[in-house]
């Protein structure tokens, strides 16, 4: 009996080539170094870095992570080892793997985040930067620049300005129509956008009537955002001509078929990680066994195939 014939998983955004649609989250897969004993991370569609600032951060007080009913809360912070030992101590490593690089940049003014880019911008084994208007765990910028059109597509045309490499600008659920600040920030540059981030929320120890949080507030993740996230992705794909790259409690194969289902061309893999490290190359496995019993030959045959 014949072997049947493997279908064709490779997709492009923002003109990066990927072997599959599946990439890792900013901020769940740490610099990739962390996963390598789990499962070969060439296997990968794509790596997204931790967030990383012009300086180190050492993010939030403790405690940081607290677990909920249907997914977690974290309140990390962005702790990072800032731009320059991000380029001498975790890019050799990364490079070596043969799959597009993606670095997470994040600021707390326009200046910031304009240097961070001009720093990598050009610099070997970094296919496109991911830039973080949308973080609600810290003080100043993230969430304060992505939740309005005017200041998201002034982040992005100040890092537009700064670098040549493809721009994904990662966006807020926190909003009234996803719809206008997606379309703001293609029109200043941005070349894709993935979505979502995390949502506000919290939890409280009823013996020490404390927050299980040293924030207090943290981000939601997980299976419960799930169904916001797709709804989201729908819309934002609606909304704009760039691709747009879905997250958001995705844990499954069946997770990210709905998300590339509704016209995500990729999707990101994040609060899996903690729980299942090989999470992301299940579900590169899934959806090729998903297309070979269909007999679908390729990948894009899903991708917005939704019927409404």
């Amino acid at each position: 009996m014949p072997k049947p014939i493997l279908p064709n998983l490779s997709v492009t955004v923002a003109g990066i080539r990927m072997k599959n649609p599946v990439m890792t989250a900013s901020g769940t897969f740490g610099y990739g170094q962390e996963y390598v004993p789990y499962y070969d991370l060439k296997e990968l569609g794509a790596l997204v870095t931790k967030g990383i600032s012009l300086k180190p951060m050492a993010g939030n007080p403790p405690p940081r992570i607290c677990e909920t009913p249907a997914g977690m809360l974290n309140a990390i912070g962005l702790q990072n080892v800032g731009v320059e030992a991000f380029l001498q101590d975790k890019l050799p490593f990364l490079k070596k793997l043969g799959i597009p690089i993606i670095v997470n940049i994040l600021g707390h003014s326009l200046k910031e985040y304009g240097e961070v880019a001009r720093r990598l911008d050009g610099r070997p084994g970094i296919a496109a930067l991911e830039i973080n208007i949308s973080c609600p765990n810290v003080v100043h910028g993230g969430l304060s620049f992505g939740a309005y059109p005017k200041t998201a597509a002034r982040v992005v045309s100040f890092v537009r300005a700064a670098t040549q490499l493809p721009l994904i600008t990662k966006l807020t659920p926190q909003v009234t129509d996803i719809g206008e600040i997606a379309r703001a920030v293609e029109a200043a540059g941005s070349d894709a956008i993935s979505l979502i981030n995390t949502i506000p929320g919290m939890a409280v120890d009823i013996q020490t009537r404390r927050s299980k949080l040293g924030r207090i507030n943290g981000g939601l993740s997980g299976p419960a955002i799930k169904p916001v996230a797709l709804r989201l992705v729908y819309q934002a794909v609606q909304a704009v001509s760039i691709p747009v790259i879905g997250l958001g409690g995705i844990r499954t194969v069946e997770d990210a078929l709905e998300f590339l289902i509704v016209g995500a061309q990729a999707v990101q893999i994040g609060t899996a990680n903690f729980s299942r490290p090989r999470a992301a190359l299940e579900i590169i496995q899934g959806l090729r066994n998903f297309l070979i019993a269909r007999g679908s030959p390729n990948v894009k045959s899903l991708i917005g195939s939704i019927r409404c």
